[in-house]
């Protein structure tokens, strides 16, 4: 749902791999928290071959004979892999897929070192990442492969105020300590009518390195440049603010800080009940953060990597009408060539089925917005060409 833009009458609004053990690596990361699939009960896997064999000629996976494949890094699509793994090791119990949602910065980290199958990363690899996976991706390199879209909603905990509108330049200066109380004039100018409290405004970011927050700095460096000239970083850029680790961690030092502001993906706002910013992107109404909303603007992204490589190009200054300014994809890393014989099946297997129809239909559900079938259907022919 959207709110019209200020001047109108309105009110609404929406709320793999080298010389590393896998079977160690498999074990070690199991003592991380967060880590998901590897279960043998009825959450994530298990059920006999015969039940399994209907599981997956209703699903339409094809499975893998056997493997064990791990996975690690960002956070923002641990709730997208916790279903996948479930349902396709309902599918296929001979298989075995992990995730430990670390991050991005640290999941990126670990592929390159071969420590891992694939990596999750809310954004592309920059070139010094591609050159040197050529030593884990041997007669090839990695590559990224976008498997799950979402808003990146901003939520904020301020008392009586549950309908709020922010446009990029105030949001920058938000961020940047440069507008410090609620009541500040550029909020209320965009806010006709609402009463904002005379409260100090207490931003919150990530501490450890992110791709949700690169992604949003490029929201604010492609849309607000004049108010946001930090770099577009994985690192956060901002002056001042209270910082957490991961998007639980900010979620959690929004909804314990009155007047607290933070940026999260929408299925930590929906878990908790976060109220919400609608963007004012220059479209004829405010822009509130939906699977939907966010969809529209994947759809408007291009792919801009060479070869197998399906990095997007966003263009965050749009005003496209119901079209979520605030988004990212999660790519999943993985070598184009020389990939580990004994996890390539799984591999190919698990990612084919997140690509599919089947395995984005439901996203949506999940808060999450589901890949253009041009995107998703690109994605599943490169998967088909792994080696």
């Amino acid at each position: 749902m959207q709110r019209p833009r200020p001047g109108r009458t309105y009110h609404q609004r929406g709320g793999a791999r080298a010389a590393v053990s896998l079977t160690a690596l498999l074990s070690l990361s199991l003592t991380g928290c967060g880590v998901a699939g590897l279960g043998g009960d009825g959450d994530d896997g298990g059920g006999d071959a015969g039940s399994a064999a209907g599981a997956a000629a209703v699903a339409g996976i094809d499975c893998a004979d056997a493997g064990k494949v791990q996975g690690t890094g960002s956070s923002a699509q641990q709730n997208a892999m916790k279903y996948w793994i479930k349902h396709y090791q309902r599918a296929c119990p001979k298989v075995r897929i992990a995730y430990n949602p670390i991050g991005s910065g640290a999941g990126g980290a670990q592929f390159l070192r071969g420590a891992t199958a694939f990596g999750g990363s809310d954004s592309a690899l920059k070139p010094d990442e591609v050159e040197r996976s050529k030593d884990i991706c041997r007669g090839g390199r990695a590559i990224d492969l976008p498997m799950v879209g979402g808003p990146i909603a901003i939520g904020y905990d301020v008392p009586g105020l549950d309908d709020l509108v922010l446009d990029a330049p105030t949001l920058a200066k938000i961020f940047d300590r440069k507008i410090t109380e609620w009541d500040d004039p550029e909020i209320g100018r965009l806010n006709p009518g609402a009463e904002l409290p005379a409260m100090p405004i207490r931003p919150v970011h990530r501490s450890d390195d992110s791709g949700t927050t690169q992604n949003f700095q490029a929201y604010l460096a492609g849309a607000a440049p004049a108010a946001w000239p930090h770099p577009v970083a994985k690192s956060w850029q901002g002056r001042g603010g209270a910082s957490a680790s991961g998007s639980s961690g900010v979620a959690s030092e929004v909804t314990s800080g009155v007047g607290a502001i933070g940026y999260f993906e929408l299925s930590f706002a929906r878990a908790r009940q976060i109220k919400t910013v609608s963007v004012d992107t220059g479209a004829p109404a405010p822009v509130a953060p939906t699977p939907a909303t966010a969809s529209k603007g994947i759809a408007a992204a291009r792919v801009a990597g060479q070869g197998k490589d399906m990095k997007l190009k966003f263009r965050y200054d749009a005003s496209t009408p119901d079209a979520y300014p605030i988004v990212q994809v999660t790519y999943e890393i993985v070598c184009d060539k020389g990939n580990q014989k004994a996890t390539l099946p799984a591999l190919k297997s698990f990612l084919t089925y997140t690509a599919s129809k089947v395995g984005q239909k439901d996203l949506s559900r999940l808060n999450y917005a589901p890949l253009p079938e041009s995107v998703a259907g690109q994605v599943r022919d490169v998967v088909d060409t792994l080696s």
